[in-house]
């Protein structure tokens, strides 16, 4: 998925950029990377951070650094941040995002047999460099800056590093948050919020959907109001955001706990213990543990100094070896126990019954299994939400392919909570993955565990609902 973060300081901003950008490790996957402008010119840094954590590859750099304004990226795949010289002025660009479009967008701008891409991945062209090249037709980044939001089918979030100033601008539907924080002589934008409190910030205000704002040492100017409708992901809360960080003035541990509160609620299992399959099946076990008025522990230990997320490598073997090494079981808990497990999703299954599995080999009676969200029927449109390169790959769809023999797609029945269809559904997924029940999160519960009303909140994932 990715995340941006900048600052604007009347000092030295290089120590709160890497520390800021730092933050958003978490979010994944293979590239980070650091620009800083100073009188002298732009300094940028991009390193690979599959296989060792983003510090460790920046901690040499940013003793050659040095500037009062700066953006860093921890991109999906793409070399960021980029830097670009045009007709605007010379500027450095990260984007976070997922252009869905690509190919109708470069065939219009090859066609004015002006512009070429330089910044190539493999044979694709790299998404920041097209974002960049949209901005490039505009007479300021402001209209570039619109201009190229309204052609994106999918999202995007940037931030521009200028002679002005720092550009900051959310998705035209807010699918991912844009932040701005504020200390004394310093304003910072991020992704997410976690970022902020260690480094001295207070957040200031919260982007709209679409809104576009240039931020200097002297304050922070609107250059476009936000929109109106807002479609902001609400997969961040269930899954992909940290625990520290709000969205909306929504922190997602507390999201997460109302969650696990609202699965134990429509719960009458007879177990020994609850547990979260790390780490953000945590907040929601913790939810269910307290809701339930049974104990909170860990039959699973998680081994952090050198596993990252098991979603973060390319191949699904190794994804599998990751997910494998970094869980520890601990069989005094699991032996001879009725165990039920809260896990964000279930997305494609794969790692979850080898996990399961495991646990039964180690003596548990029973597991069960509630995930703090409905069934994934939908791939994102939206987001580079999941490394499947299919919505085949996805545990509902396998589900609807075993049942109907072919992938069904008229998914809207398999969708629908209470349905036939939807039953037969979670007892396939259930039995392909051997537990004892699977019992998934109700739309309307997570909904109300957000806290925004359900037009804010894209649910594309679960029920197909699409606003453009």
């Amino acid at each position: 998925m990715g995340g941006l973060f900048g600052v604007v300081s009347n000092e030295d901003c290089v120590s709160d950029l890497f520390y800021g950008t730092d933050y958003h490790s978490h979010l994944g996957t293979t590239r980070g990377g650091l620009a800083v402008k100073n009188p002298e010119g732009f300094i940028r840094f991009i390193h690979n951070i599959e296989n060792a954590q983003f510090r460790s590859k920046f901690e040499q750099d940013i003793t050659k650094m040095h500037g009062t304004r700066g953006i860093g990226v921890i991109s999906d795949y793409d070399n960021q941040p980029l830097l670009i010289r045009s007709h605007l002025g010379k500027y450095a660009i990260v984007t976070v995002g997922a252009i869905k479009n690509t190919d109708i967008l470069v065939k219009n701008i090859l066609s004015a047999r002006k512009i070429h891409f330089s910044e190539m991945i493999g044979e694709e062209i790299n998404p920041t460099e097209l974002v960049a090249s949209m901005i490039n037709q505009e007479l300021s980044f402001e209209e570039g800056i619109i201009k190229a939001q309204e052609a994106i089918e999918g999202s995007c979030s940037l931030l521009l590093l200028t002679e002005k100033g720092v550009y900051a601008a959310r998705d035209r539907l807010g699918r991912t948050p844009v932040v701005i924080g504020k200390k004394e002589g310093t304003y910072a934008v991020t992704m997410e919020t976690c970022a902020f409190p260690n480094l001295g910030l207070e957040i200031k205000q919260y982007l709209g959907p679409g809104e576009i704002v240039l931020i200097t040492e002297e304050g922070i100017e609107q250059k476009k109001p936000p929109g109106e409708k807002m479609q902001i992901c609400g997969f961040l809360w269930v899954y992909y955001g940290y625990p520290a960080s709000s969205y909306e003035g929504l922190n997602v541990e507390s999201v997460r706990n109302k969650c696990g509160a609202k699965l134990a609620k429509n719960d009458s299992i007879k177990i020994d213990l609850v547990a979260g399959l790390p780490d953000s099946g945590i907040g929601h076990g913790l939810g269910y543990a307290s809701e339930a008025g049974i104990p909170f522990k860990r039959p699973f230990v998680k081994y952090s100094p050198t596993w990252a997320r098991s979603f973060m490598p390319q191949d699904q073997t190794v994804r599998d070896m990751v997910a494998k090494m970094k869980l520890i079981p601990v069989r005094e808990l699991i032996e001879g126990k009725r165990l039920l497990f809260c896990e964000d999703s279930i997305v494609r299954g794969t790692q979850l019954k080898d996990t399961i599995q495991r646990l039964f080999d180690f003596g548990a009676l029973e597991v069960h299994m509630r995930p703090a969200c409905p069934p994934l029927t939908h791939g994102c449109k939206f987001l580079n939400f999941s490394r499947s390169k299919s919505e085949l790959d996805l545990a509902a769809r396998k589900a609807i392919k075993e049942i109907e023999g072919k992938d069904d797609k008229d998914l809207d029945e398999y969708s629908t909570e209470g349905s036939e269809k939807h039953k037969r559904m979670i007892k396939q997924i259930s039995q392909r993955l051997k537990l004892t029940t699977l019992k998934y999160q109700k739309l309307a519960d997570l909904v109300e565990a957000i806290g925004l009303p359900k037009e804010k909140i894209c649910t594309y994932c679960w029920d197909g609902a699409e606003i453009k």
